[in-house]
């Protein structure tokens, strides 16, 4: 039977996740919100 609270001890995250974590927190990412935000100020522009 699979011990949880020992696999859960044994975890640790992998090199490449730690990276891809700090590669996309590090950028801004546009978002939906953005996208509309941005056609409703060009629109208001015109």
């Amino acid at each position: 039977m699979i011990n949880f609270e020992e696999e859960i001890a044994k975890y640790s995250p992998s090199l490449e996740i730690s990276q891809a974590e700090e590669a996309v927190l590090s950028r801004e990412i546009i978002d939906v919100g953005d996208i509309i935000e941005k056609i409703l100020q060009d629109k208001k522009d015109i």
